[in-house]
């Protein structure tokens, strides 16, 4: 019963703090994993593949995907209560009193203020990801290629720009099947 415990206190807190969605979650899992042993930060690598690969939001899907590894169905359900909760929490309240400081210069202000944090804490992210994929155990040279590929298509050609998202997940798929990720 303390597992289920100790999973909705982590994710609870990491719902309270991860600004800027699921990606900001990260920096979180990865203290959790190091201080709670709970998943590796391969096995964290692995999750955010899965979560950026399957429906809904990726703070979700982590933190599904994290509470089953670690307590099974019940364990999964926890963490995403979790999760939600002070989400749930701070809509309600933000709700129930926005209107009456949306024009304040100091609301405003601090939710302007929010934004370069959770591009840090995005930023701090991608990079925790882009060296556990890239340089764990080594260069995978793989990974690193395919990255700058799939980078330059979705950036510089105009016929692939506009490509749906869930193209080039399926396409990162087949390349990982085909070259033997």
């Amino acid at each position: 019963m303390m597992i289920y415990a100790k999973l909705f206190w982590e994710f609870f807190k990491t719902g309270l703090f991860a600004m800027g969605g699921g990606m900001a979650t990260l920096p979180f899992l990865y203290d959790i994993s190091d201080r709670t042993g709970w998943f590796t930060h391969q096995q964290l690598a692995d999750m955010i593949a899965v979560s950026e690969s399957t429906p809904g939001p990726i703070g979700i899907n982590m933190a599904t995907y994290s509470g089953y590894l670690t307590a099974g169905y019940s364990g999964a359900v926890t963490s995403t209560l979790g999760l939600i909760t002070p989400s749930i929490i701070v809509i309600l309240v933000v709700a129930t009193f926005l209107n009456a400081f949306k024009d304040n210069k100091y609301v405003n202000a601090a939710f302007y203020g929010l934004r370069p944090a959770s591009t840090a804490m995005i930023t701090a992210a991608g990079l925790v990801v882009a060296r556990v994929t890239f340089f764990a155990d080594g260069v995978h040279w793989k990974a690193v290629v395919l990255a700058v590929i799939l980078l330059l298509l979705t950036n510089t050609l105009k016929a692939t720009k506009k490509l749906h998202p869930v193209v080039w997940i399926v396409i990162s798929a087949v390349a990982g099947v085909a070259f033997s990720f």
